[in-house]
This record gives C-alpha cells, structure tokens and sequence, in this order.
C-alpha cells in the first residue's frame, strides 16, 4: 500500500478539513481507522496543534464531544513540554530504569521485518518504504523490542526515528519509554489477539498469542534473540552561498520549523538552516530530507544553507535574528519568537499526561473556535 504526502500547503489544510474528529476517536486504533495523517506537518512545524483545534472546533464541535481527538493533539504538547523541561535527559531512562532490559541493540528480525507477525512485518516494511507507521503499530513494534526482546529503548527508537517522515524526538523517545516503563508505570503488551483485531488479520500460535497474565514472565523466543547494531548517517544536499541583504532582518527555519506563513509579509533574508552536528545527533534517512526540502519550498524566497548556526550568520546583526523556540537550538543568538501551543497557560513538567491534561482541562472551553 503505498503512501504518499504532498507538500503544498494548500493540501495540507485540505487535510484538516477533512478530519473528521468523532469518527477518529471511534476508529483510531483500528489499521484503517479515520486517522489524520497530520503529524508530519505537525512535527515539522508547518502547522500547529493549535491551529488544528481552532480549526476543528470552527466548525461547531463542543470540546466534550471531541475530547479524544483533542487529548491526542495534546499529546504531541505534553512531549514536548516534558523535552523543554528536561532537555537531553530524554535521551536516558526518565522514571527508573527499564525494567527486565537485557541489551543495548535491536533484534535483527525488526530491522528485517521477518518477526513472524504478519501484521508487524507489514507495518515495518509500510515504515520503511514510505516514512509512516500508524501510531498502534508503533506501540506494537516498541513492546516487542523493549518487552520481549528485551533492548533497551533508545537504540530502536533511533531506528524507527531515523524512517518516521513525522520524526519528533520527544514524541518518539518518551512514546518508547512510556512503553518501555521507563517513563511510566508499568510496560505495554499487547497479544496476538488484539493485534488480529485491530489490523484484521486472523494470526494463531505466534510468540504473542499468549493471556495477558503470562507477558510478565513471557521468554524472548528465538526469532529475536539474534541482536544488530547499525550506523544511521544523513545525507544533506550541497547547498550554495547565502545571498544576503545587511539591511534586513533574517528569519532562520530548521528541521522542526518549517511555518511558511511565519512573518511572511515581512522583507527578509530566510535561511532554512540543516545543521551536521544536528543530523549526527538525530539521524534521519533521505527521503526525510527529501520531504523537508520539499515543504520548504512553500516558503518564498528562502535559501538552503548545510553548516552550522554561527556559520551561516557571521556576517549579520545579532538583533535582526528571528528563530523559533525549541529545545534543539538554545544555541542560536537573536530575537526568540514562541511556539504555538493548544495551551499557552499549562507549561512546564508534568510526570505523565493524565496530569497534563487534568491541568488542560481548566481551560478546555476557552479553545478558540
């Protein structure tokens, strides 16, 4: 089945359109489900949550009504609030260490997509060849690395993360952990059942068609046991020399933003900034980048540099300097601009969700719409 997303603006608004949030909240766990397909465009910044809440309550839902729709939304916040607060430490065991991890690699058989699961292999071969897992899967895929076979978390995650087109460290890693019960208390399985009926498959006597009651004491089978590392590189393109204006203020875009209706009226020089240091720290595959350079070309006017943040600006003002927050470039130096949050008011760290989202309950009915 294959996959594609466009990257003109105009169709990706077409896409919020079209969402449809209480049949998403009935089906969103099903294969074909009444999914968004938005996180793309959420995670590399070309949209907001926020302006997909105003959009969908526009047209007269009540928050009650679509709660589910909006908590996954949230979801998205709630990461990156957690990655604000605690910066690298993301990248190790947040709540306790992972429990019953024997390994520091991944199962040959996930890179190869010949666990055995039907469904799984065709969710991982789906991931690498178009950029997309359906968000399930991924819990699927994550339990069967961290909880069967036993790895600890970061290695796979980088894996998946490095195919993801909707590649979001925050949501990757600590959606992994959560799974992993690093960050959260208890692990997530799921059995062979609840796979058959949420992707339609009718699979028996796999290493998953198990009760629940046995996963805790459940042995790796042999299938997984044959452990990899890899090297994950990212190709960036040969770009040329910036062209810049002195005189005018200049906009810096990255992996994480890509907002072309960001000060767009304004004359400016704009730099779509991809940082080596950056990709060597969070690898991602080529048509990752091919995507981004796609949607970058939304933006008018804007010049592709590969260096680094100092390089690219050495010649310009400091004070004419405008980027976006974000935990990925405290390093930059100008004028700081925020985000767009679906709750300006509930900042800060959280230990799960429910406690986010109990604080962003307050102020539900004051979405915009």
């Amino acid at each position: 089945r294959q996959m594609s997303f466009s990257t003109d603006y105009n169709s990706v608004i077409k896409k919020i359109n079209a969402i449809d949030p209480i049949k998403y909240g009935k089906t969103r766990n099903y294969e074909n489900g009444a999914v968004s397909k938005l996180s793309p465009y959420i995670s590399r910044g070309i949209i907001s949550t926020k302006q997909i809440d105003k959009t969908v309550l526009a047209k007269g839902y009540k928050p009650y009504e679509i709660e589910s729709f909006l908590k996954e939304l949230a979801w998205r916040d709630y990461f990156q609030q957690v990655w604000i607060a605690k910066g690298n430490e993301i990248n190790s065991d947040i709540k306790q260490p992972q429990p019953s991890c024997t390994n520091h690699f991944i199962s040959k058989a996930i890179l190869n997509a010949t666990i055995g699961i039907e469904a799984i292999d065709n969710g991982i071969t789906e991931l690498m060849n178009t950029g997309y897992m359906h968000n399930h899967m991924r819990m699927y895929v994550a339990s069967i690395a961290c909880n069967v076979a036993k790895s600890h978390w970061k290695i796979p995650a980088q894996w998946m993360y490095y195919y993801l087109l909707d590649a979001d460290w925050a949501s990757n890693a600590l959606s992994w952990q959560w799974v992993a019960g690093s960050f959260s208390s208890k692990k997530y399985f799921a059995n062979q059942e609840n796979i058959n009926k949420y992707w339609n498959t009718n699979q028996h006597e796999t290493f998953l068609d198990v009760p629940y009651e046995n996963f805790e004491n459940i042995d790796t089978p042999d299938v997984l046991k044959d452990l990899s590392n890899f090297n994950l590189q990212t190709f960036l393109p040969k770009t040329e020399t910036l062209v810049l204006d002195h005189s005018l203020p200049t906009y810096i875009y990255n992996f994480y933003n890509l907002d072309c209706n960001w000060f767009k009226d304004v004359n400016a020089n704009r730099i779509l900034l991809l940082e080596p240091s950056f990709f060597k720290q969070y690898p991602v595959c080529e048509r990752t980048i091919h995507f981004i350079l796609d949607l970058s070309k939304n933006i008018v006017g804007l010049q592709v540099f590969v260096g680094e943040f100092e390089e690219a600006v050495i010649t310009l003002d400091k004070n004419k300097i405008h980027f976006k927050e974000h935990p990925t470039n405290t390093h930059y130096k100008g004028i700081q601009h925020n985000r767009d949050w679906m709750f300006e008011e509930v900042k800060g760290y959280y230990p799960s969700f429910f406690s986010y989202w109990k604080k962003c309950e307050k102020y539900l009915n004051q979405l915009p719409h």
